[in-house]
């Protein structure tokens, strides 16, 4: 039986025999998603009228079945807890415990790294292919008011934290994209993004399921698989990944034949969006897959703890190292460290406010009430800064943002400016402890095949490119790092730091 109370799962009903999910394995209707998702959902009751809220942990490869288990936890009233397919034991463990799991659910193939921990928790364990054997049964009403998701924050202050959000702070986040990127029915997604993350989960997952569209999976992301299918498929509409994906395609079409690479530019032509997220993109990649796609890749700027935030206009100029406007619903504002308002151009902490705000950290009352000014703003912990009505990120406040001199530097932007230089590949600006400057702005530089880079050319080059940041000349330029307990030594290639 279908209520109207869990928004996502009431709408499938509307889309009946359209395909809502595929993986190389299997096929699956709206109406069947809904069938097989009511198998699961008996199963996890065991005859109990509701879950009343039980968080069920559970660990399924990317593809339908992820999709089916998910509506089957919900349907049954509980919170859906999804583990990472790459973690190991150790970090598998503390999701568990912290969400304070009451079972575990998890398809065959990782039955065997799963069943230890379930033995260790005296949790029960049941496996995928015995949830969707079970015969349905009447299913509690939810409230959309009820917990529906918790997934993990990276943890970059301290161990990952529990994001809550319910069945109503979903939908809201679903609405604010399906308004913003004009999701239809006729869309349809390639889907090889990680499913315990925000941008697989709501960004694509679920909001396809919402607009009646088809959300095709691969099993796991292989550049070479992707070129191919964008080239070969015609019925392909969307195509989302993060900057480190849309780099390794470009390696990989830089490697493929000439067949293949024309096949791949008339596919991605055929696509109406390509969105880039979850890290900042740098502008050479957006150019490059430009010049490759023709599509100017659609960066946003969202958060575990409140969906989508910010985003480049489906339809107009999009600005390269921007991230855009406020989504349809967001308010948004920059402020000082006194919690003023800034004006243009100036660098401030970027504040959220939206139906889509999560709800808590789970078990956490103290980080949940600090995370949250005393007039309902989210402080993301992000600085950025706004220019003619487009936003920034100028990187994270405990990270990105280095303390030298008495000046506040944006490690992001030095990373965009030595990216230039046509003998560096990549690099990872960080700050190091100073007595005299405070922190010392360090860069580790990984140069391109075949590059060469003396001291003296990259101290001359950088004094012109990095004045503007008040970062005009180079210390040192160390010709090797240490070696690790492998006795390899590590990369990057070079290091060379930065005074203020």
């Amino acid at each position: 039986m279908i209520f109207e109370s869990i928004p996502l799962v009431a709408r499938a009903a509307r889309h009946d025999a359209r395909v809502a999910l595929c993986d190389p394995d299997e096929y699956l209707s709206y109406a069947t998603l809904l069938d097989e998702s009511a198998k699961v959902a008996a199963s996890l009751l065991e005859g109990r009228p509701d879950l009343d809220g039980a968080a069920v942990a559970f660990l399924t490869p990317p593809g339908v079945e992820y999709a089916v288990v998910q509506w089957g936890i919900w349907r049954a009233g509980g919170v859906a807890v999804p583990l990472c397919v790459s973690h190991p034991p150790p970090e598998l463990l503390h999701v568990i415990d912290d969400s304070r799991a009451a079972m575990l659910v998890a398809h065959p193939t990782f039955l065997p790294l799963v069943a230890p921990l379930a033995a260790a928790r005296g949790l029960p364990l049941l496996s995928t292919a015995q949830l969707r054997a079970h015969s349905p049964a009447l299913l509690p009403r939810v409230s959309p008011e009820r917990g529906a998701l918790v997934l993990y924050t990276s943890g970059t202050t301290g161990k990952p934290k529990g994001v809550l959000s319910t069945h109503a702070i979903l939908a809201a986040q679903i609405e604010s994209l399906a308004s913003a990127w004009e999701w239809s029915e006729h869309d349809r997604v390639l889907h090889v993004l990680p499913l315990h993350h925000l941008h697989g989960v709501l960004n694509l997952l679920c909001s396809a399921l919402w607009a009646g569209a088809c959300c095709e999976f691969l099993p796991r992301f292989d550049a070479a698989r992707v070129l191919e299918r964008i080239g070969g498929a015609r019925e392909l509409t969307l195509f989302m990944a993060v900057p480190t994906i849309y780099a390794k395609l470009i390696d990989a079409f830089d490697v493929a034949s000439e067949t293949e690479r024309t096949a791949f530019r008339a596919g991605c032509r055929r696509l109406r969006l390509m969105v880039s997220g979850s890290a900042a993109l740098p502008v050479a990649t957006l150019e490059r897959w430009r010049e490759i796609s023709g599509h100017t890749l659609l960066e946003r700027y969202g958060m575990t703890e409140f969906g989508m935030g910010l985003g480049n206009p489906l339809h107009g100029e999009r600005r390269p190292g921007y991230v855009g406007a406020p989504f349809p619903g967001v308010q948004v504002r920059l402020v000082d460290d006194h919690g003023v308002a800034v004006g243009d151009g100036e660098p401030g902490q970027l504040q959220v406010k939206s139906p889509g705000t999560f709800q808590c950290y789970l078990h956490r009352p103290d980080a949940t009430r600090d995370a949250f000014t005393e007039d309902g703003w989210f402080k993301t912990g992000d600085v950025g800064a706004r220019e003619e009505g487009s936003y920034r990120i100028l990187g994270r406040e405990s990270v990105d943002i280095l303390k030298t001199g008495g000046y506040k530097v944006s490690a992001l932007e030095i990373e965009e400016v030595l990216r230039e230089h046509p003998a560096i590949r990549e690099c990872a600006v960080i700050g190091v402890p100073d007595p005299v400057w405070g922190q010392r702005v360090a860069a580790a530089v990984v140069l391109a095949p075949d590059a060469a880079l003396t001291v003296e050319s990259l101290r001359d080059w950088a004094k012109a490119r990095l004045a503007p940041y008040k970062l005009p000349s180079l210390l040192r330029l160390l010709p090797e790092l240490p070696k690790n307990p492998m006795g390899k030594v590590q990369k990057p290639a070079l290091v060379a730091a930065f005074e203020a």
